[in-house]
C-alpha cells in the first residue's frame, strides 16, 4: 500500500494557502474562515466559475480537489456554518501532538527532557516503513471519526474512494479504504493499532480535527478513543486544545 504518499498529500492539502497572506489566516497558513465562506456559496449552489465563490477562494486548490473536504465531513453542514474546519491539527499532527504531551509533562512537573524511545517519534520523522505503518493509523482513525455520526451514506462512501483514488492510492489501498468505510465502528480495535505512546496521542488529534465535539455521537466516540489508547484525561484535554489552536 501507498498510505504514506496519501497521507502525505493530505497533510499538505490540510496546510492550505500557506504564505499566502489572506485575511482570517491561522497560524497554520490555512483561511479558515475564506475556506468556511467558500465551501457555504459552493454548496449552496452560488460558487462562481471554476470552484471559486464569490469571495476569491479557490475551494478546489484549496482542498486538492475535495479529497479532505470529503473525509472531515463536506455534507455536514454543521461544519460549513461557522465552526472552524480543523486542518491545522492535520498539517501538522505529530508535531502538534508531541507539543502537548510535552506541555502536559511541563505541567505535571515532569520538565522538557527529550523523547524517550518508549513515547515513539511524530509521523513527520518516520520514513520507511514505519511511517507507511503510522499513515495507516491516522488514516482509519480519520475515517472511523468520520463515520462516527452514522450519516455517511452509500454515496459517500463512494465519493471518499474516488477522491482518496484521485490522490494515487494503490488498489491495495483503495480497497482498504472500502474495508473502513464497511468496518465497526470499534475504538479498542482502533487503540491497538497504536504502536507507540506517540501513535496515540496523534490517532486522537487527528480524531479531534475530524470530529464535531458538540455533536452528542461524534463526543461520545471521543471520549472512547481516548480510554481506549489509555490517554490521561489531561493529555486529551491538551491534545483537543491544540486541535483548536491549529484551526
Amino acid at each position: 500500500m501507498n498510505a504514506s504518499k496519501i497521507l502525505d498529500q493530505l497533510m499538505r492539502q490540510a496546510g492550505g494557502s500557506k504564505g499566502a497572506g489572506s485575511q482570517g489566516a491561522g497560524s497554520g497558513g490555512v483561511d479558515v474562515k475564506g475556506v468556511l465562506e467558500g465551501l457555504s456559496r459552493q454548496f449552496g449552489g452560488s460558487s462562481g466559475s471554476g470552484g471559486q465563490s464569490g469571495g476569491g477562494v479557490d475551494v478546489k486548490s484549496l482542498l486538492g480537489g475535495g479529497a479532505l473536504g470529503m473525509l472531515v465531513g463536506s455534507k455536514r453542514g454543521r461544519k460549513l456554518g461557522g465552526k472552524a474546519l480543523k486542518y491545522g491539527a492535520i498539517a501538522g499532527v505529530g508535531v502538534l501532538a508531541w507539543k502537548a504531551w510535552q506541555n502536559y509533562q511541563g505541567n505535571a512537573g515532569g520538565g522538557q527532557g527529550g523523547a524517550s524511545p518508549s513515547e515513539g517519534e511524530p509521523v513527520e520523522r518516520l520514513g520507511g516503513q514505519a511511517r507507511e505503518r503510522r499513515s495507516l493509523e491516522l488514516l482509519q482513525a480519520m475515517i472511523l471519526a468520520a463515520r462516527a455520526d452514522g450519516h455517511i451514506d452509500d454515496q459517500e462512501r463512494a465519493l471518499i474512494g474516488e477522491q482518496i483514488d484521485a490522490l494515487g492510492a494503490d488498489q491495495e489501498l483503495h480497497d482498504w479504504v472500502a474495508q473502513q468505510m464497511q468496518a465497526p465502528l470499534d475504538a479498542e480495535a482502533l487503540a491497538r493499532q497504536a504502536d507507540s505512546a506517540q501513535a496515540a496521542r496523534e490517532i486522537y488529534l487527528v480524531s479531534v480535527a475530524v470530529i464535531d465535539e458538540q455533536n452528542p455521537m461524534e463526543r461520545a466516540w471521543l471520549d472512547q478513543l481516548g480510554q481506549a489508547l489509555a490517554l490521561p484525561r489531561e493529555v486529551t484535554a491538551e491534545l483537543e486544545y491544540q486541535a483548536r489552536e491549529a484551526g
